[in-house]
């Protein structure tokens, strides 16, 4: 797979991010199945960085017990990436030139 169709398929899988970038879920990763390390690579590559968003705090309510349970670390669950990752990434669904052809521009 090249970078330009895992850029193609990271921008149809990602959702806008209020940073003004796009943010992809790891489960949507996960689900791309055999390319999902060519996908973590490209996001790594790209300046892509897990959200930091923290869960929230437990309450101390009818299950406060359940509060003092030691947190585990986990994985992120989404990667965002800033506007400049698709600056010169390719459309979804954008016809692209084969190996050693010159893309033709089409007159409308």
């Amino acid at each position: 797979m090249t970078t330009d169709e895992i850029a193609v398929r990271v921008k149809r899988l990602a959702r806008p991010h209020a940073s003004g970038g796009m943010v992809i879920e790891r489960s949507v990763i996960r689900a791309e199945g055999a390319n999902s390390a060519a996908i973590l690579s490209w996001i790594s590559d790209h300046d892509g960085v897990e959200d930091s968003t923290m869960a929230s705090t437990p309450s101390h309510g009818l299950h406060g017990a359940r509060a003092n349970a030691a947190l585990q670390a986990v994985p992120a669950q989404r990667f965002v990436l800033p506007a400049r990752a698709f600056a010169a990434a390719p459309q979804p669904g954008a016809p692209t030139a084969a190996a050693g052809e010159t893309p033709m521009a089409i007159e409308i």
